[in-house]
């Protein structure tokens, strides 16, 4: 899964874009850009990866992205049948840190978004959003100029105000991932998603990034905060309990889809990393 750069610089007659996107599915493309990215899924199912987090999505949800950031939105297997009548649409906002200038975003009325622009390096995911705010986007996009900049801001306030919230993106990967600075772990993040859920040795990660097994091992946790086996897990976890929501396959099928080769193996590292049993995160959920 090679990581793609999103160059927007020709977009300049707005300080901020807005589209909606609608597609028989998302692109599935693992990118990123130096914009921050608002999206707001109108319709459709699936599962979004930003930096080393997986997470099921599904209409009505909202998501910030920090800049340079890499994500994806990866749509269900229905998605792609030849004779799928579904379809995936979402809206989607561009926009620099600094778009209303250097300093706007500092002053004590706006520091709170500010904030919440910070925590959009690790990516936040909202939930529960009242339908009268996504009326509130749609209507946005209607405007220009000045009405189109207020709207904006007013959701800003709105998201940076509510309480239902998740960070996504681990510290370890937001510490560990510069874009310009070190290619070396974009190759290893991105052979590590592309192949989570198969046979993955810490041998084989190190010829990737040119080093021997015990110092790519030191490198590894150096970076990340956390063993390269621990970092794995964790990804296999996370799509695991993705495929749970999903209810679609039984806790064993599930082991082997995450990447797991036995269901032992799999029920000690589900425990270990989500502080809990398989079937009591699925009947957590399921209330």
């Amino acid at each position: 899964m090679k990581l793609h750069l999103v160059d927007r610089s020709s977009l300049n007659n707005s300080s901020f874009t807005t589209k909606i996107n609608e597609y028989p599915y998302f692109l599935k493309i693992w990118h990123y850009h130096p914009e921050l990215e608002l999206v707001i899924v109108l319709k459709s199912e699936g599962t979004c990866f930003v930096g080393d987090s997986i997470e099921k999505f599904q209409s009505g949800e909202i998501v910030l992205i920090g800049k340079n950031v890499p994500h994806m939105w990866l749509n269900d297997d229905d998605y792609f049948q030849d004779n799928s009548n579904l379809s995936a649409k979402a809206i989607a906002i561009h926009f620099k840190e600094d778009y209303l200038g250097t300093d706007f975003f500092e002053t004590p009325e706006m520091i709170h978004l500010l904030e919440l622009f910070k925590r959009a390096r690790f990516g936040v995911k909202f939930e529960n959003i009242p339908t009268a705010l996504i009326a509130e986007i749609q209507e946005m996009l209607e405007h220009d100029g000045f009405e189109k900049t207020m709207a904006f801001l007013n959701i800003l306030n709105k998201l940076a105000k509510h309480k239902n919230h998740k960070l996504l993106a681990s510290q370890g990967f937001i510490n560990s991932f510069k874009i310009t600075e070190n290619k070396k772990l974009d190759k290893i993040h991105a052979y590590i998603f592309n192949n989570f859920n198969k046979t993955i040795t810490l041998e084989e990660v190190a010829e990737i990034a040119h080093m021997n097994p015990s110092a790519f091992s030191r490198f590894f946790k150096r970076v990340n905060r956390k063993t390269f086996s621990r970092y794995v897990s964790e990804i296999r976890i996370g799509y695991a309990c993705k495929l749970l929501l999903e209810d679609k396959y039984n806790i064993a099928a599930v082991c082997y889809e995450s990447g797991f080769h036995n269901i032992s193996n799999f029920n000690r590292q589900f425990k270990m990393i989500m502080n809990c049993t398989p079937s009591s995160y699925v009947k957590e959920h399921k209330k």
